[in-house]
Formats: structure tokens, sequence, C-alpha cells
């Protein structure tokens, strides 16, 4: 598949998931509420209607062959970045679905020592760094300051003694 076509594909698809983001933005309120402001759907209607925009702004652009990319015959991805994308979809499934087991701190860890070891050759150093560094930043930010609990799976009598410490 060419650069041109990958484009065109894209903007369609993109066209098309603003339009559904459209349609479901109307089930709320999309104009101003007298007394309170915006109506809970105005935000997302109106992003998603920028996005159709620029989608036609690049369909456009397709047809009369304007700019670099709307002529490249070059190839879209080659088959080897293909297989490191495939990689990483997988190992974000597996991720996602250790969640509700070993919870979001212990599979966000693994995932990182994957993708930063394996897949960007990092020093062990630095992958071992980041890996207990994100998941602590993210339980502050999460857990802590904004209150949204993450799950926890089998881990959680682990985060017992921080909630009595924080709440």
């Amino acid at each position: 598949m060419s650069v041109r076509t990958a484009e065109l594909l894209m903007a369609l698809l993109m066209g098309a998931f603003s339009i559904y983001l459209m349609s479901k933005s109307t089930e709320l309120e999309i104009g101003w509420i007298e007394d309170e402001g915006p109506g809970g759907g105005a935000w997302p209607f109106w992003l998603s209607t920028i996005m159709l925009i620029s989608c036609i702004g690049i369909i456009v652009n397709w047809v009369r062959k304007h700019g670099p990319i709307a002529n490249s015959q070059k190839t879209y991805i080659e088959s080897h970045v293909l297989l490191d994308v495939g990689a990483v979809t997988i190992a974000l499934i597996v991720t996602v679905a250790l969640f509700s087991y070993i919870g979001v701190y212990g599979a966000l860890p693994l995932f990182l020592i994957f993708y930063l070891r394996f897949m960007g050759k990092h020093s062990w150093k630095f992958t071992v760094g980041l890996a207990v560094l994100i998941p602590v930043i993210i339980f502050f930010f999460f857990e802590i300051t904004l209150k949204i609990i993450l799950p926890k799976g089998i881990s959680e009598p682990l985060f017992l003694p921080l909630y009595k410490m924080f709440f």
C-alpha cells in the first residue's frame, strides 16, 4: 500500500468516526445551557466537527494531488516495521488483560521492561528505573491526587498501608 492510498483510507476512516462521534455527542446538549455554560456534548461535538473538516481537507488535497504526501507512491509501511508494531500491539493487549489479575502496577512494569529493554534495546539500569518510577508517578497522580482508583488485582493488599497514609 502506498502512502497516498493510506492517507485516503485514514481520512475516510477518521471522517466516518467523526460523524459517529458527532451523532453520539448530540445525545447530550451541544449548545449553551442558560446559567450553566456549554452542554455535556458541546466539547466532543465541536472537536469531532473540526476533525471531520480536517478529513475533508485531506480528501480534497488527495483528489487534487496537492502536496508531497498526496503524491507519494512510496510504500506506507515496511514488513519489518509491521512486525514491530504487531509485537507491541500484542504486548499491550496482554498488559491490559493482566490488569484484572496482577493490577496496573504489576502489568505496567512488565510492559515497560518488554518495550524498553527488548524492543528499544535500552540498558537495564534505564529500563528498571523507568519501570519503577512510572508506576509510582501514576499511583500518586491517579490514586492520591485525582482519587481515581486503578485496578490492582492480587496486589491490592500491598496498597492498604499506602491508603492509610494518604486517606
